[in-house]
């Protein structure tokens, strides 16, 4: 999955949006205005996603390319190496996960918002 893919993974969720709060190398994914994903635009190599703290050790223990959140909560947040090694279903299902866990925090009324929109 190269930078280009995974933008476009990322747009065709229900309520997602795309921006650079962290300066214009940052490109930072949000549902419900809560970040879910966020990677590098210069390297493109590797992106942060929101995980459940039990799989995120996990799925660290289980893949070198998945290692503590860079820049982030080591607990809550996994960087993900896109070197190859990992299969493009592997990568899809970390990014849904990040998805699901910010969205079922949303308040309710965003959830049905949102929904409303797929």
């Amino acid at each position: 999955m190269n930078l280009e893919e995974l933008r476009d993974y990322c747009l065709q969720k229900p309520g997602v949006t795309e921006g650079l709060p962290f300066g214009e190398d940052t490109l930072v994914f949000k549902v419900g205005e809560k970040l879910f994903l966020l990677t590098s635009i210069s390297k493109g190599t590797q992106f942060n996603v929101k995980c459940d703290p039990e799989l995120a050790i996990e799925l660290r223990e289980r893949y070198s390319e998945v290692i503590p959140g860079y820049h982030m909560n080591k607990k809550l947040w996994n960087t993900v190496m896109m070197d190859g090694s990992l299969t493009r279903q592997q990568l899809c299902q970390m990014i849904d996960h990040s998805y699901e866990q910010v969205f079922k925090g949303l308040p309710k009324k965003i959830q049905e918002e949102i929904k409303a929109l797929d």
